[in-house]
């Protein structure tokens, strides 16, 4: 076999390469300790703030790095406030407000206005807000607007695109059995906010067929007004002219007198439950186990972030993934909400023969982080996790924005994120300790396994007594 010289002198050079680079591999071992620098100050943008007469609120930002305006509308609305005989109600306005049409164009016409423009509209409703927004180019964003404001001030919510509404969510109501993960995050909170909670419950055929036209009207009328909204814009603008430009376009939008309707509360009763649905197409199980969380507005919302970081990283996914190689996603959560309380939830998906070990892993870890204070090592891991994801939630002044008027909103200070980082910085070992043992109740957890109970490593009664949970789709009447 022949060489050319230029080959052999390309060898010589990859063996020098390969010599070279495993010994500068050597010097650091992966067990050796990495520092990291102090990260850069975020800048935060200046924000501009000012209200219309007819009570509408507007946060702006302005950036010129790009040709595009971004703007949203919140209003205090939201699924949680819809009759619970007519479950689906609010996403079905939610989505029709945009699709529906208006009194001067149909929503084929909108559609085809806004791909003319390059511009994009989108409206929806969630759990404890509606929201419109629309995306544009800067020299087409005055057209956008008008859209917008004809979209939020007249729509007619067309009966065959309620229709359509209907039909997806029916489509999704038929499905909703096929992914276990999916199945247990929604029944868990059936288990901790109860079946029949605004935050619990979900759509059935019969809620959804209950939905009609004028149902919709009522809950648009009930809560679409001006002063019940807030507006965010950021993008290539000057704010003397965009409040200007806003007010000529949503200062029509008539002031009203919209509904005062308390947040739903929560009433959490602690108990230890072992709850199993049945799915046995499947060779692995989902497995969540936790209890009622907490507000965000809770001094010790800092502390408890970073003892889940802790809890769910450093020894739940270490223990039972690292360690013992029995999941294939390990993940914990210390829910807070802004204006009801999360959920507290850790769990896993494991093959059905790991089911009860794992679960025994957990409810181990979870009552460990009770008994002493966390290693500094540990502390100071879970803090730069979270400290340098931090720097993700402020990428673009858009999201900025989005966030700051979030905050607005719900009744918080718009720099509370900023707050938050400051104060998770101050955390202690004896402050995770603290509120481990003051928030965690490892004996009255409600845990919940979908999977497949013939091939489990022991009964699930070892751990309690054990709830069937029914989940079968009631038929369409």
């Amino acid at each position: 076999m022949k060489t050319h010289k230029g080959t052999k002198a390309a060898l010589v050079g990859i063996l020098i390469l390969a010599l070279t680079a495993g010994t500068a591999y050597a010097q650091k071992s992966p067990k050796d300790k990495f520092t990291f620098g102090l990260l850069n100050p975020i800048v935060m943008p200046e924000v501009e703030e000012a209200e219309l007469p007819n009570g509408l609120k507007l946060f702006l930002v302005e950036d010129h790095e790009f040709p595009t305006i971004n703007l949203w509308i919140l209003v205090r609305a939201g699924t949680a406030f819809e009759p619970s005989s007519k479950v689906g109600l609010a996403s079905i306005t939610g989505s029709v407000l945009r699709t529906g049409g208006t009194k001067s164009k149909s929503g084929d016409q909108i559609d085809k206005e806004l791909d003319t423009l390059a511009a994009s509209i989108a409206s929806g409703i969630s759990t404890n807000l509606a929201y419109l927004s629309v995306s544009a180019l800067q020299e087409s964003f005055d057209q956008a607007l008008g859209i917008l404001s004809d979209i939020v001030r007249e729509p007619v919510f067309a009966e065959d695109r309620i229709e359509l509404a209907r039909i997806q969510h029916r489509t999704s109501i038929s499905r909703r059995n096929e992914d276990i993960s999916g199945i247990a995050s929604r029944e868990f909170a059936k288990l901790i906010y109860g079946k029949d909670s605004p935050y619990g419950r979900h759509t059935e055929y019969r809620s959804i067929d209950a939905v009609t036209r004028q149902d919709i009207l009522d809950f648009y009328s009930r809560y679409f007004h001006p002063n019940n909204a807030w507006v965010a814009v950021c993008g290539d603008f000057k704010s003397k002219e965009m409040v200007e430009k806003i007010a000529a376009a949503l200062g029509k939008w008539e002031r009203g007198t919209p509904s005062a309707d308390p947040w739903p509360k929560v009433d959490y009763q602690e108990k230890y439950t072992v709850n199993f649905i049945d799915k046995p197409d499947v060779n692995q199980s989902s497995i969540m186990l936790g209890h009622i969380g907490g507000m965000m507005s809770n001094p010790d919302y800092p502390a408890l972030t970073i003892m889940n970081q802790i809890l769910s990283f450093e020894r739940m996914f270490k223990r039972i993934r690292t360690d013992e190689g029995l999941a294939y996603s390990v993940w914990g959560s210390y829910g807070a909400g802004y204006v009801y309380p999360g959920v507290f939830s850790c769990g896993a998906q494991t093959k059905s023969q790991s089911t009860v070990y794992a679960i025994e892993i957990m409810l181990k870890e979870l009552k460990r982080i009770m008994e002493q204070e966390v290693g500094d090592d540990e502390l100071a891991r879970a803090k730069d996790g979270y400290l340098n994801s931090y720097v993700f939630n402020f990428e673009t002044k858009s999201q900025i924005v989005d966030r700051m008027v979030s905050y607005a909103y719900y009744g918080y200070p718009i720099d509370f994120m900023e707050q938050i980082k400051s104060k998770v910085e101050k955390v202690t070992r004896a402050d995770v300790l603290r509120v481990a043992r003051m928030y965690l109740k490892p004996d009255k957890v409600q845990i919940l396994v979908v999977g497949k109970k013939e091939d489990f490593d022991k009964p699930l009664s070892t751990l309690g007594d054990v709830n069937i949970m029914d989940i079968t789709i009631p038929p369409r009447q």
